[in-house]
């Protein structure tokens, strides 16, 4: 028989530290810092607090905004346009109290989550991932909070929540697409391979070998020689990845030190986000 009573899971003490973290950030911004431009193309900081409400307010089941009639040049699909009406329909709410709203809607997430049983974290159901227990669905929405309030605390300048299992989360979700990059934006030619030798307290090797018509990582990286080596720290790799940066900022500061097939490393810098 199932069982219907409430379950602890793990996956919901790292949403909550997300959250909180989240609205420490923002605690105490003036009206000149809510209207700050983040690295997200057309939002400001109270734009990315928004979009947050936005999408917990749609996984509680609250109607959604109106669609948009035009859409700025940053969307580019349909759940993108979703998102900008969330966000657009708060621009003449002071952020003070789309804090507030965030704030109530985190409870009533947490409520939720609380009540629900070891089943419901199996259940298999959409994701941005597709199809994937809601335990797994709650990953992304981890990473995909963490990351919003990076954006935050970089335009505001309120450094934190960095070097953690959030981070680490972050960094490996990146690790894992990077076979996608190489093998379907990059596409180069048979025996190819690309490391990104990533530095910093969470820094990790990933070797991308192209073999078989197929791009993978290779499970034991340390002592191959690649086609092209892309050093850069953490923080880099997971902003080129998510689309935060734009490569040829970071290559032109040297952040990212690119050696062996040096036009290769340039075509996998541009290809790397993944997820904007």
């Amino acid at each position: 028989m199932m069982d219907p009573t409430p379950h602890h899971e793990p996956v919901v003490d790292q949403m909550v530290e997300v959250w909180s973290s989240l609205v420490a950030a923002c605690t105490q911004v003036d009206a000149a810092g809510w209207e700050s431009a983040t690295d997200c193309p057309g939002w400001s900081v109270k734009d990315q607090v928004a979009h947050v409400v936005g999408i917990e307010r749609m996984i509680l089941g609250d109607p959604s905004p109106d669609p948009l009639s035009e859409v700025p040049p940053h969307v580019v699909n349909e759940f993108g346009r979703i998102n900008e009406a969330w966000v657009v329909s708060r621009r003449a709410v002071p952020g003070g109290e789309v804090l507030a709203e965030l704030v109530e809607v985190i409870d009533r997430r947490t409520g939720v989550l609380a009540s629900m049983s070891r089943e419901d974290f199996d259940r298999v159901g959409r994701s941005p991932l597709g199809q994937a227990p809601y335990r797994q669905f709650m990953e992304t929405r981890i990473v995909d909070t963490w990351a919003h309030e990076q954006d935050i605390r970089r335009a505001l300048g309120r450094p934190g929540g960095r070097q953690g299992a959030r981070e680490s989360l972050v960094l490996e979700g990146c690790v894992q697409a990077m076979p996608y990059v190489i093998g379907k934006r990059v596409a180069p030619p048979e025996g190819t391979s690309v490391l990104f030798a990533v530095t910093g307290p969470l820094g990790r090797l990933a070797l991308v070998a192209v073999a078989d018509g197929r791009a993978s990582l290779v499970p034991e990286p340390a002592g191959t020689e690649a086609s092209a080596t892309l050093t850069m720290a953490q923080e880099v790799f997971w902003r080129l990845s998510y689309g935060r940066v734009d490569p040829s900022r970071v290559t032109a500061s040297g952040e990212v030190q690119v050696d062996g097939d040096v036009a290769l490393g340039h075509r996998v810098l541009d290809s790397m986000a993944f997820m904007m």
